[in-house]
């Protein structure tokens, strides 16, 4: 998967980011803020996008804050947009992590490796020359 354009990648907290332990903020989970910050780094918006909302919400924005980690929109697709009851609550994001997804959650030098990997080229065969001629 070579993504060479830059991505929006939607990012769920509980579960995905942090260990669930919901509604209180579980452990970071072993290099979640190394690779968001690298994918930052690598010119991909990041949302976060959770069941959170209110003070529990504000709670796991400060707490990703601390670890270096500023989200591009938080639960909406940019910045500015206004949720009613005539936009879609579903966002707009390129690549989705989250613990809920078939399979579970990755390691976050998997989900890496998956996003910034180059795909392998195709390489056509030289015949041989030999014996056995095909």
């Amino acid at each position: 998967m070579n993504h060479t354009k830059k991505l929006i990648i939607a990012v769920d907290f509980d579960g995905t980011i942090v260990e669930d332990g919901y509604p209180g903020i579980g452990d970071a989970r072993l290099f979640a803020f190394e690779t968001l910050k690298r994918l930052q780094k690598d010119g991909h918006r990041l949302i976060l996008w959770t069941y959170r909302h209110g003070q529990k919400l504000d709670e796991a924005v400060a707490f990703c804050a601390k670890n270096g980690i500023d989200f591009y929109a938080v639960n909406k697709s940019f910045p500015e947009e206004i949720l009613s009851d005539d936009v879609s609550r579903k966002i707009n994001a390129d690549i989705f992590i989250d613990d809920r997804n078939i399979g579970g959650i990755l390691g976050w030098g998997e989900v890496y490796q998956l996003l910034t990997k180059e795909e392998p080229k195709m390489v056509k065969p030289k015949k041989k020359k030999g014996f056995f001629r095909f």
